[in-house]
């Protein structure tokens, strides 16, 4: 089933102890679409400048992602600056330049307003309303969401969250969302706000999955070199949406096997700055991880 994604577009310059890259294509939207094109076809909802390139509209064409509700608005792309310690976990943001996405008001091409599975990335909870509010009949809806949304217009998101199946959020966003240190006590508050299925993402460390019958943890993949973390939250999501959305099979088992791919994703993504790793990648690679992973956290019974 196809999965349509709203979200931002951007260039980014990023600085790791391992390397540095100026204006590389980035944004949530980005990261999510490519990682989703893996498991099924993705409509793209973004705006960018009069300075985007074509080659990374063709790049994005190249991984069947419908590119219609891409829009080109006059000004500059959205640019984000941001740099990595060895404690690889948290961006530091040097610069913001929101440009065109400053005034973003998602408008929906006619032919994505039947899409059934849908994913808000990070963007201001009332756009991700009013984009709710212009599809006929959505089957599944997830969204991710950030501290400033949080801390800015915490009545807003409150409501948008009433309107979402899954929510998809670091550990540190859940804690300051709910007011609860403890992320079992965390979980359970935020899914009274509405979203029945959460994922807490713990960076290196994993992540966890929050229904109502289970909860369910999942390890980060031991990798040797991780070069850029950007994105990895975004490839996450990409991956778990992109296997709900080819498999529509909503329940625990499956979900738990989503989250798996989610990771997958993740730890493809840091291997390389931008979308390098994910633009060389190729499927039978994602199921070889898939099976690390099976090898990784089985153990036998007593």
């Amino acid at each position: 089933m196809e999965l349509l994604v709203v979200g931002s577009v951007a260039f980014d310059s990023v600085k790791t102890p391992f390397g540095e890259v100026k204006e590389v294509l980035g944004g949530s939207a980005t990261y999510f679409s490519t990682a989703a094109s893996f498991f099924t076809n993705v409509s793209l909802v973004a705006v960018v400048g009069e300075d985007f390139p074509k080659e990374h509209v063709d790049f994005l064409k190249s991984r069947n992602i419908d590119t219609t509700g891409l829009v080109r608005s006059a000004g500059k792309t959205f640019r984000w600056k941001g740099e990595y310690t060895y404690e690889l976990n948290e961006a530091h943001t040097l610069d913001t330049q929101l440009n065109v996405f400053e005034k973003f008001r998602p408008s929906l091409p006619q032919s994505y307003k039947d899409h059934k599975v849908v994913f808000l990335a990070n963007i201001d909870p009332d756009l991700q309303r009013d984009v709710l509010r212009q599809i006929n009949a959505p089957k599944l809806v997830a969204c991710d969401t950030m501290n400033f949304w949080i801390e800015g217009k915490r009545e807003s998101l409150i409501k948008t969250l009433k309107l979402v199946d899954i929510l998809i959020i670091n550990d540190g966003e859940a804690r300051e969302l709910s007011r609860e240190p403890n992320l079992v006590k965390a979980a359970s508050k935020i899914r009274e706000l509405g979203p029945k299925t959460l994922i807490i993402k713990q960076g290196e460390y994993g992540a966890l999955l929050f229904t109502n019958n289970n909860v369910f943890s999942a390890p980060g993949y031991p990798l040797e070199s991780v070069f850029d973390p950007t994105g990895a939250g975004d490839s996450f999501a990409g991956g778990f949406m992109g296997y709900l959305a080819n498999s529509m099979n909503l329940d625990d088992d499956n979900i738990r096997r989503a989250v798996i791919f989610g990771s997958v994703m993740a730890s493809f993504n840091v291997e390389d700055f931008s979308l390098n790793r994910l633009k060389s990648l190729d499927y039978q690679e994602i199921e070889n991880r898939f099976r690390d992973f099976r090898r990784l956290t089985h153990f036998d019974d007593i």
